[in-house]
């Protein structure tokens, strides 16, 4: 509880900063806007800092349930989440414009934050007393987890920023691309977390790396198939898929096809967004943060050198579909390397003498 504390407040001053430097980051994340989209930038960061928080804040009382193996309210996240988004830009759409997006967004995650806190009210009810635990403890292991976590977004934030480059339409066209890729990630990824996790725990704590590792293996296989199923089955359904879910209004056919086209570069990285991720997870469970983190610089330094290289090329301009290629790259490296890591230390724990 008081880790909890501490990284709520700083979540919550995060949040704060976000929103009052919502400008200058509408700038860094969208060098070639117009004026008129800078502004409604500027206005949707301001309306989704306060998910940081409440996202935040879910995120604690996830693990505090998890450690009790309790999955029910935890696995709702990103349900609630997709359910409040559309609900408020088809209900909000009229008066709001795209901030009915963020504000769906952001009134889904103060929902979670309220499910999890009630489904953990028995849990905090019967806390000891507070360990004394130091400061410096409590936040390197989750610090490494938020640096990971920063770098990989990082990685998207790359292609956010190089998008407006691209031509007319082009950042919008990405960002419902990746509402469609997130969705993907978040249903492959989490259900199989959301299980595995806790095991892996329980085998490290009774000393069973090595059958915990040979679990990862098994799910790392079994996320691989499925990734690449349902990487092929969105792009080969990607055009009607995205005309039920977003054609109406002013997103006519041509919007369709441009998105359409903008998927069709960002799919693959599905395959590398899931397994990676899923790696990472599995490593943080086994108290083996550096291996992640360390990773995590690989996909947005390959997304960047490509990015910049099309750039200087002017590939981007007019080539919605070229847009994904350093994102899709970057986390495809990021795994081969993640996982070739893994696998050098396995080689070396068998390697080493057994203690006399």
């Amino acid at each position: 509880v008081r880790a909890g504390r501490i990284f709520a407040s700083i979540l919550a001053a995060a949040s704060a900063l976000v929103a009052i430097f919502a400008g200058p980051l509408a700038s860094v994340l969208g060098p070639g806007l117009a004026p008129a989209q800078h502004r409604e930038t500027e206005q949707l960061i301001r309306c989704l800092a306060p998910a940081m928080a409440f996202a935040g804040g879910a995120a604690i009382f996830s693990a505090l349930l998890y450690t009790e193996r309790r999955f029910m309210a935890p696995v709702l996240y990103q349900s609630i989440l997709n359910t409040l988004t559309i609900v408020s830009a088809l209900a909000l759409w009229k008066d709001f414009g795209v901030l009915a997006f963020g504000i769906g967004y952001t009134a889904g995650a103060a929902v979670n934050l309220l499910v999890v806190w009630v489904a953990s009210r028995d849990l905090r009810a019967r806390e000891a007393a507070p360990a004394d635990i130091p400061l410096r403890e409590i936040l390197s292991k989750p610090g490494m987890f938020m640096l990971y976590a920063g770098l990989i977004s990082l990685n998207i934030v790359v292609t956010r920023a190089y998008a407006t480059h691209g031509g007319p339409g082009m950042a919008a066209a990405l960002e419902y691309a990746m509402r469609c890729l997130n969705v993907g990630v978040a249903y492959l990824v989490l259900p199989v977390a959301h299980s595995l996790l806790p095991e892996i725990a329980r085998l490290r704590g009774a000393g069973e790396s090595a059958r915990a590792y040979r679990l990862i293996d098994r799910s790392v296989a079994l996320m691989a198939g499925a990734a690449v199923l349902s990487c092929a089955v969105s792009i080969l359904l990607r055009t009607p898929i995205i005309a039920i879910l977003f054609q109406r209004g002013s997103f006519n056919a041509e919007s369709t096809r441009l998105v359409s086209d903008v998927f069709l570069g960002f799919a693959p990285s599905l395959i590398g967004w899931t397994l990676m991720d899923l790696m990472s997870r599995c490593l943080f469970a086994l108290d083996r943060p550096k291996l992640p983190t360390l990773t995590s610089i690989v996909p947005v330094s390959v997304n960047l050198a490509l990015m910049i290289f099309l750039r200087a090329r002017h590939a981007l301009t007019g080539n919605p579909a070229i847009l994904g290629v350093g994102a899709t790259a970057g986390l495809m490296s990021g795994f081969i390397v993640l996982f070739a890591l893994i696998h050098i230390r396995k080689r070396t724990l068998r390697a080493a003498p057994s203690p006399a």
